[in-house]
């Protein structure tokens, strides 16, 4: 079959033949019709992901959608190693699939899911979400980050605020979002924010820019009636992997560290999620802006680092 391959990591794969899967028991050969190009996946491609094991030596994808054996359309989550999802086939467990609504295009449901599948398991399972509750997105100008803002309004937040570097891309989010740009201004504007009350933090960036939010959320707290709960979930690290946070801020405010990503949340929870977010796509209308490739050209879009747009590949 056609595949693409990380032979070295670090280096962009190769596209050509490559061995087809047996599905074992308990196992699926899944027809791949979209494989998602996602930040995790050119992190494990690359050796650097919390995650990642062993060597070089398999077909990158953590997920996709494709047709079982009968025919119907699947979403799939962790292909078995070393069949991942961007080859004409890719082996699963039989428990790791769903099924994608009727009307949901292949590349819609790929995109969907791989961008929005970190806020909707962070809001459902890690934050506890409740209807009516504020939620902070810190990095709201990418397509994760959009897709966040959309399924907040879904579960039914209260308030929406938002944060990104990019004015340009935050004007273009709803006009009934709250936007503060990461400029000089942004400290005092996040400190009249929590100024109120916020229940949630979805972090896609910390560094940095979660350093300036915690800092606003915890100054000058310490009520002895007890400050309100504040859950900050960490989903993502482009602006850098660690920060300094003062004893203080902890013990003084609300402020719950919670992090949302595989071993926190176990694989079938996330697959559940996937299920979840799938079938919801039709009443809520989520989506996100999505570039589809042929396989063939996975070389070149692996080197596209925009982040507005997900790029999906069909065999």
């Amino acid at each position: 079959m056609r595949a693409a391959f990380v032979s070295e990591f670090g280096s962009p794969p190769v596209f050509g033949e490559h061995p087809e899967p047996q599905a074992g028991e308990g196992e699926m050969v899944v027809n791949v019709l979209a494989a998602p190009l996602s930040p995790i996946v050119k992190s494990l491609a690359a050796g650097k992901h919390y995650s990642s094991v062993g060597n070089a030596g398999f077909v990158p994808g953590i997920d996709g959608v494709g047709t079982d054996a009968s025919g119907r359309r699947v979403y799939f989550l962790f292909p078995k190693s070393p069949f991942g999802s961007m080859a004409e086939q890719s082996l699963v467990s039989s428990d790791t699939v769903v099924p994608v609504p009727e009307g949901v295009t292949d590349e819609r449901a790929a995109a969907v899911v791989t961008a929005g599948i970190s806020s909707w398991v962070a809001l459902t399972l890690r934050a506890s979400f409740q209807r009516g509750e504020t939620v902070l997105i810190n990095g709201a100008t990418g397509s994760a980050g959009g897709l966040a803002v959309q399924i907040a309004a879904y579960l039914g937040a209260d308030r929406i605020i938002v944060t990104g570097r990019s004015k340009a891309k935050l004007a273009l989010l709803p006009d009934s979002v709250e936007k503060i740009p990461l400029d000089e201004f942004a400290d005092e504007k996040l400190r009249q924010v929590f100024s109120g009350k916020v229940d949630v933090v979805l972090d896609y960036l910390w560094g940095e820019p979660a350093s300036r939010i915690i800092a606003a959320a915890t100054t000058n707290r310490g009520s002895r009636l007890g400050e309100s709960r504040l859950r900050y979930v960490q989903l993502g690290s482009i602006a850098g992997e660690s920060i300094s946070i003062s004893a203080h801020a902890l013990r003084s405010s609300g402020l719950e560290i919670l992090g949302s990503g595989i071993g926190s949340i176990s694989i079938r929870e996330l697959v559940a999620g996937a299920g979840q977010l799938l079938a919801a796509i039709p009443a809520a209308g989520f989506d996100t802006p999505v570039t589809t490739r042929p396989l063939s050209e996975v070389a070149n879009a692996w080197v596209d680092e925009s982040d507005d747009h997900r790029i999906v590949l069909c065999p």
